[in-house]
């Protein structure tokens, strides 16, 4: 839609962000995948009355998107009261979040999450180059911790990629992260999109799966003029003032992926620069049990000891199903609320 006075560039209607908004949440929310209903939005458009913005009326809503002005401040109290509960949600609003305890914590520190401008900042005046390596096993929140510092880079005005080298998660972030926008489609890329780039072209790179880097970005089918001499690791390093890498070294998918952290460090050191390390030994997925993932480690060979008997910690029961059938009825029969989860 248009807006008299602010020229003919056409703005989205908050009626119709707003159920971006709820389907993003929806679609990134398991508690809420089956129960969409318990999703609702509201624009509320305290600025204008019914008469000011008549024409908006005539616009489709639903559950996920209804407009209220100034004139309809009551119904818009109604709504919410209809919604939310009448109990203070000051505890829970306190209480850590998954994801958002010692990790996130370091990460804070780490990964400037705090002052994301402070170290693009410090590197385009005294022309420093600085690298971030953030290293945490699987559910450990790197991801989550890449998205976030995006969308804190780009609202302090700084120009952010992520790359990947995988194309299924790279594909689905284009399509959920970035719905209805093609500009924030062109956010997340790959790992061999920075061949011919400009040095330091961009402000941060956050390299999420860094595990997937490989040796080359050039493939058999590459033209001439679009192959590089140089390695994909370097190519990456330049692209940015601060790039960033997210990964988990025990993680290996392909043969030909070499990203690891005395890759990273040893591609950094001979150009120079200076390498910040991050570890996130907190658990987001495994419940913050240490006792659990080192169990886990040690039965897949992915640290010395070799296999131990799982002698349990009071947070996880193990056992294990012969068939897809039997593990169904097993999760099934779960009494669930206040009882370990079953890990099969």
């Amino acid at each position: 839609m248009t807006v008299p006075g602010t020229g003919n560039t056409a703005r989205l209607y908050p009626v119709a962000q707003v159920c971006r908004y709820c389907d993003h949440i929806v679609d990134l929310t398991r508690s809420l995948h089956g129960h969409e209903h318990r999703v609702s939005g509201a624009a509320f458009l305290h600025n204008a009355t019914d008469f000011d913005v008549g024409s908006l009326f005539d616009l489709p809503t639903d559950e996920y998107g209804q407009p209220f002005t100034a004139s309809s401040r009551g119904a818009f109290q109604d709504f919410l009261k209809q919604r939310l509960a009448p109990l203070s949600g000051a505890r829970a609003a306190d209480a850590p979040a998954p994801g958002t305890g010692r990790a996130e914590q370091e990460a804070d520190v780490g990964c400037g999450r705090r002052d994301p401008a402070a170290l693009v900042k410090k590197a385009r005046q005294s022309d420093f180059k600085g690298v971030i390596v953030v290293t945490g096993g699987p559910g450990s929140g790197k991801s989550v911790i890449a998205l976030e510092l995006l969308g804190e880079l780009y609202r302090n005005n700084l120009t952010a990629v992520h790359a990947t080298g995988s194309k299924s998660f790279t594909t689905t972030l284009q399509k959920v992260a970035g719905r209805g926008s093609t500009r924030v489609q062109k956010l997340f890329r790959y790992f061999n999109n920075f061949t011919h780039v400009e040095k330091n072209g961009l402000d941060v790179l956050l390299c999420d799966e860094s595990d997937r880097i490989r040796e080359s970005s050039n493939h058999r089918f590459a033209s001439k003029n679009k192959r590089s001499n140089r390695r994909q690791i370097e190519e990456l390093l330049d692209a940015a003032r601060v790039p960033v890498f997210l990964l988990d070294e025990h993680q290996v998918v392909r043969p030909g992926e070499m990203g690891t952290v005395h890759e990273i460090d040893a591609a950094a050191k001979a150009k120079g620069l200076t390498v910040r390390h991050v570890n996130l030994d907190g658990q987001f997925r495994c419940g913050g049990s240490r006792v659990y993932e080192e169990w886990v480690l040690r039965l897949l060979g992915l640290i010395p000891g070799g296999p131990i008997p799982w002698q349990g910690d009071g947070l996880f029961s193990v056992t294990v199903a012969e068939t897809p059938q039997e593990l169904e009825a097993m999760l099934r029969a779960e009494p669930g609320i206040g009882q370990p989860p079953v890990i099969a």
